[in-house]
């Protein structure tokens, strides 16, 4: 530990390889060589080849066993001195957010002078395991000291052992997914079919309209043949996304649909962050300053009284509390979109006077989000949600905006399985 006042930390770069729909442009590739990718990208743009950083962390969701140093390996294919050291992490959608946390906390304490952040994640290349039995089997050969006692397992193989079994994002807890449980959320808030579709259309306008204005120019880096987010839709309408059918509760009652929800995604993305000395060493600019850094999380197995998605409504309480700071005070806002139903409805807790009240125990309502300020550049309903790649992907969008309109504060959210809420404050 190096015990000395904490200094500033500077957002410095961020590049990401194009959001894709599963099975799609990546449907070949797995989290190494999408990392790795993006990695290189910010490498060659901040001209850091052959340089060595302070740390790398880096994070994934669904990962095959394959990866379990993935970090490390990205960066040694990324083009940095390989005596860049690196380390893994996890925590769910919030993975790459908090390792922008990690890291900046190193700098901060002088721990290091610079490092980066990033996270990936694949759909097209999940791991398919077999059922315990079947790798009962195949350890019970693999320890067998002789050919009959390794040959003797096999005798028990049954057709149903090779059935595979895939992964689901479903809560162990609950088993419900994330769309079910904020399906619940959605009726609890009252959040109707139109104001999801409503969301879920201005999330894709803004996002066409980014695009389209070149600002994902410099923070977007084509790769395996993908140019731009695939699932960006600058063609779609209310109307039609109000002809989709439910996805998660197909009865009368059921709102979320395939539109107004993420889609799955495979991409990666990464964040350079400095002491403000070490960028202006090598002629970097400083886009931003991550200032603070919060997490929270709920007791989600009881949803009457907590929504599995709803703990960034407490994370962004606490830090605000802290920083002194009120929604008034912020230029822009970047919440991660998992489902419109469930940043509408954190919204409207922020509104309640009686959960502000009772569960963020608060004398008033922290309050309406001006929607103007709210994903200018456009949602990950829009761009799409690689599991551990948004956060990143949001820093670096967030950190790009400051810089832009050249002052103000940017407040970042996301929501995690596991009811669980990262959340952090941007400034320049």
């Amino acid at each position: 530990m190096h015990y000395r006042a904490p200094r500033p930390v500077a957002i410095v770069a961020a590049r990401r390889i194009p959001f894709c729909r599963a099975h799609t442009a990546y449907a070949d590739v797995g989290n190494q060589d999408m990392m790795t990718a993006a990695l290189a990208a910010l490498v060659e743009a901040t001209g850091l080849r052959g340089q060595r950083l302070g740390d790398v962390a880096l994070g994934a969701v669904m990962k095959h066993s394959r990866d379990w140093n993935l970090a490390r390996e990205c960066v040694l294919g990324s083009g940095l001195a390989p005596e860049t050291p690196a380390f893994d992490l996890q925590r769910a959608c919030g993975t790459s957010l908090e390792a922008a946390i990690l890291i900046a906390n190193k700098i901060a304490l002088g721990q290091i002078d610079a490092g980066i952040a990033g996270g990936v994640d694949t759909i097209s290349d999940i791991p398919v395991v077999y059922p315990d039995e079947y790798r009962g089997i195949l350890m019970a050969s693999a320890r067998g000291k002789s050919p009959g006692a390794r040959l003797a397992p096999w005798l028990r193989l049954r057709p149903r052992h090779l059935k595979p079994e895939f992964p689901g994002v479903v809560e162990p807890r609950t088993r419900l997914s994330m769309g079910q449980s904020t399906e619940l959320t959605a009726k609890q808030w009252e959040i109707t079919r139109a104001e999801q579709d409503q969301f879920a259309f201005e999330s894709h306008q803004k996002a066409a309209r980014a695009w389209s204005d070149g600002f994902y120019g410099d923070l977007v880096t084509p790769w395996h043949g993908a140019k731009h987010d695939n699932n960006v839709r600058a063609d779609t309408t209310v109307e039609k996304l109000g002809k989709l059918k439910p996805a998660f509760d197909r009865g009368p009652g059921g709102t979320m649909t395939a539109g107004n929800s993420t889609p799955l995604t495979d991409g990666a993305a990464a964040v350079l962050l400095a002491s403000e000395e070490w960028a202006a060493a090598r002629g970097l600019p400083v886009l931003a300053y991550l200032r603070y850094g919060k997490v929270a999380a709920v007791d989600f197995v009881d949803h009457d009284r907590n929504g599995l998605l709803l703990a960034p409504a407490f994370a962004v309480s606490s830090m605000l509390a802290e920083a002194g700071l009120g929604f008034a005070d912020f230029d822009l806002f970047e919440i991660h979109e998992a489902f419109a139903a469930q940043i509408l409805a954190t919204m409207k807790a922020w509104e309640s006077p009686g959960f502000c009240r009772d569960r963020l125990g608060r004398p008033e309502p922290l309050g309406p989000i001006d929607r103007s300020r709210l994903n200018p550049k456009g949602g990950s309903i829009a761009i799409g949600h690689p599991f551990g790649a948004t956060g990143a992907r949001v820093l670096g969008g967030a950190a790009k905006q400051l810089a832009e309109r050249g002052s103000g504060r940017c407040l970042v959210s996301v929501c995690t399985g596991g009811g669980m809420g990262v959340t952090a404050i941007l400034e320049r």
